[in-house]
């Protein structure tokens, strides 16, 4: 369970990496799209680290670090 919620989290933070890529290449372009796609993957990146840290919170959880 541990080794699962740690490959998901590496790639919930692959993921994150690429939209901020994404994001610093959308503030080059000058079309008219370019507010409405940068809107986006700002709600997108959220989204992303949310779930980042949750299966970072799962992690701790699975192996013991964190206990109630």
């Amino acid at each position: 369970m541990e080794q699962t919620l740690t490959i998901a989290m590496y790639c919930a933070m692959a993921i994150l990496v690429v939209i901020l890529i994404l994001g610093i290449v959308n503030l080059v372009r000058t079309d008219d799209e370019q507010t409405t796609r940068s809107n986006k993957l700002m709600r997108l990146r959220v989204i992303f680290q949310f779930i980042a840290i949750l299966l970072l919170v799962g992690v701790g959880f699975a192996s013991g670090m964190i206990s109630f």
